[in-house]
């Protein structure tokens, strides 16, 4: 659903609705360039799907507090097209964390070229493991409460 912002007396445009805000924290943010099409002139589904992985791994590598490698890649789904010159924001969220595995949701969404709407294009969940120097599973270290923290 493309989010169409609504107008208060003063002519402001008010906040999207909930539902139509990224969940998450914002990792990645890119260009979506002519290289990256394909024959139908859209961006490739893997192009996206390669940013949401790095995306992925960068909130795991933060988590974890070390090296991790992608092990799966669940309920992908690609709901709008990418188009060349859109800006691709990839947001976030640690949703579970076991021992040595955690499930990243990631989301992507398009800034569209030269307009201010956003639109949620593509979503997974993708599961990490934490690993050691040698490629083994190793435990995933518990939150460490931030000493600002009420």
């Amino acid at each position: 659903m493309q989010h169409v912002a609504r107008a208060n007396l003063e002519g402001e445009q008010a906040p999207p609705p909930e539902a139509d805000l990224p969940r998450g924290d914002l990792t990645v943010r890119t260009i979506a360039m002519p290289a990256d099409t394909n024959a139908n002139g859209d961006i490739f589904g893997g192009w996206v799907l390669t940013q949401m992985d790095q995306a992925g791994g960068i909130a795991g590598v933060d988590r974890a507090q070390g090296r991790v490698v992608t092990v799966a890649l669940d309920a992908m789904t690609f709901i709008r097209p990418v188009r060349v010159g859109d800006v691709l924001c990839v947001y976030t969220r640690v949703s579970h964390v076991g021992r040595t595995s955690m499930k990243i949701e990631v989301e992507a969404w398009a800034r569209r070229f030269c307009t201010q709407v956003r639109e949620r294009v593509t979503q997974a969940t993708l599961t990490f493991v934490a690993i050691d120097e040698a490629g083994r599973p190793r435990p995933i270290p518990p939150l460490v409460p931030s000493p600002n923290a009420a």
